[in-house]
């Protein structure tokens, strides 16, 4: 069984757009870019058996701020310069109430389902503190960007970590100096 290396997207693959100290998604492809070192990790992650799959809330289709096709096609971008091929998206807004949305597990955990992940021995990574706490919940270490938002940061246990390329690097045992 291969092992799930779960990331969320924005922030950890792209950078996220801060408005007063909060991040937002791209909302085209014009404005996506895929963050240093990510095509790196992910090339890391591959060879040591871990499946990357990008776990993402986008919430501004709910809000009518943009489209799922928008979203589809952002994400097929991203996948196609980073080099990843599973993306999980939650479409959904809170009141919504849905198990597919972070902080929920439900996308991390149907995810592993049809690709036969492993996640105890996987780890969840991401910006917020939704993506911990999807991560705790599904069972697996989770790794913590920290942008030093302005809102509230996740409940512990997690490693902070300052980009997706260093909580890889810990995962697969690499030394953080090496390259």
């Amino acid at each position: 069984m291969r092992k799930g290396a779960f990331l969320d997207r924005d922030g950890v693959i792209n950078r996220s757009i801060l408005v007063d100290g909060v991040p937002k998604p791209p909302v085209s492809i014009l404005e996506v870019e895929i963050l240093d070192g990510v095509v790196e990790a992910i090339e890391k992650l591959k060879e040591n058996n871990f499946v990357p799959v990008v776990i993402t809330n986008q919430p501004d289709v709910a809000r009518g701020l943009t489209t799922r096709r928008e979203v589809d096609s952002i994400n097929a971008f991203i996948g196609g310069k980073a080099g990843i091929e599973h993306f999980y998206t939650c479409f959904h807004d809170d009141v919504d109430q849905c198990s597919c949305r972070k902080p929920a597990p439900g996308l991390i955990l149907r995810s592993a389902k049809e690709l036969n992940l492993d996640i105890p021995n996987g780890f969840m990574i991401g910006d917020r503190w939704r993506d911990i706490s999807a991560g705790q919940a599904s069972g697996c270490p989770a790794f913590f960007i920290d942008y030093s938002y302005s809102e509230k940061p996740p409940e512990t246990p997690f490693t902070t970590v300052y980009s997706l390329l260093e909580a890889v690097k810990i995962m697969i045992g690499e030394p953080l100096g090496a390259h």
